[in-house]
């Protein structure tokens, strides 16, 4: 298991999260939750979001200018807040950056551990859903289990323009769950950061008897294992940063009821 970074110059460094938009924000919730005095620092590539769908390269190279800013910023970790990122950047970002990098996968294992009916509905992008990362994970955890892969494309999209209760994204909703809890999923992965925000229509849509799954308590408990903790007696506010529109997030924080002073443009990357 890593050991915290225990030295006298990182305990007051901020933490780095980067999403590709405003999916991190349900693990920056966690995370604040998780550690009450730490300082982060929150990033949304809004400017080149969606990622459901872009190149390999091109996310590498996103994600590889976001962790640059990150060192500028001398944060002491960073938490890659996006299903899609983790899955293609985070083997580079580790490789380039000596800081911790804490990045997401979807919960096939635990729900594979948990399953009775013995069928998983993993919604993720379709990135995601095609990457490598997934496949060994279905091979490593879940060969006796049917685990149903569905891609959704445009549901993130949705989350990003704040659309969480609109008719377009019941439709989607409808469409991407109906197939997976007919052949008798009693388990739903998000294997998007996004998809937090819509977990009480998709309840409503699934089911009491249909359990849900995302990473972000997890992964706050894994970042609290890795960082030296804070001293500071209170955290300073968060600071955030777009690649896109600042008044785009700065709608969907007032929206999700997030505290925030500004948003700020990121710095050309």
């Amino acid at each position: 298991m890593p050991q915290p970074i225990a030295t006298a110059s990182t305990d007051h460094a901020p933490i780095g999260v980067y999403d590709s938009g405003v999916g991190g924000l349900s693990v920056l919730q966690a995370l604040r939750a998780q550690l009450p005095t730490e300082t982060f620092i929150y990033v949304a590539d809004s400017g080149n979001a969606p990622y459901g769908d872009r190149s390999e390269a091109f996310i590498q190279a996103r994600a590889l200018a976001v962790g640059e800013f990150f060192v500028q910023q001398n944060a002491k970790a960073l938490v890659i807040a996006c299903n899609t990122a983790s899955v293609m950047a985070a083997r580079q970002l580790r490789a380039h950056y000596p800081m911790p990098i804490v990045a997401l996968e979807p919960a096939i294992k635990p729900a594979a551990q948990t399953t009775k009916s013995r069928v998983v509905l993993v919604l993720a992008t379709t990135n995601t859903i095609n990457s490598e990362s997934v496949a060994s994970l279905c091979r490593s955890y879940a060969t006796d289990v049917d685990i149903i892969l569905q891609p959704c494309p445009g549901l993130a999209d949705q989350v990003e323009r704040g659309e969480l209760h609109t008719h377009t994204t019941r439709q989607l909703l409808e469409t991407y769950l109906r197939p997976g809890l007919t052949a008798g999923a009693d388990t739903i992965v998000l294997g998007c950061t996004h998809y937090a925000f819509l977990h009480r229509q998709i309840a409503a849509i699934a089911g009491p008897s249909v359990q849900i799954l995302e990473p972000s308590a997890a992964i706050a408990r894994q970042v609290s294992r890795v960082i030296a903790p804070s001293t500071a007696p209170v955290a300073t506010p968060t600071r955030f940063y777009s690649s896109g529109d600042p008044q785009r997030i700065s709608a969907f924080l007032q929206v999700v009821g997030e505290a925030f002073a500004q948003v700020l443009a990121l710095p050309a990357l």
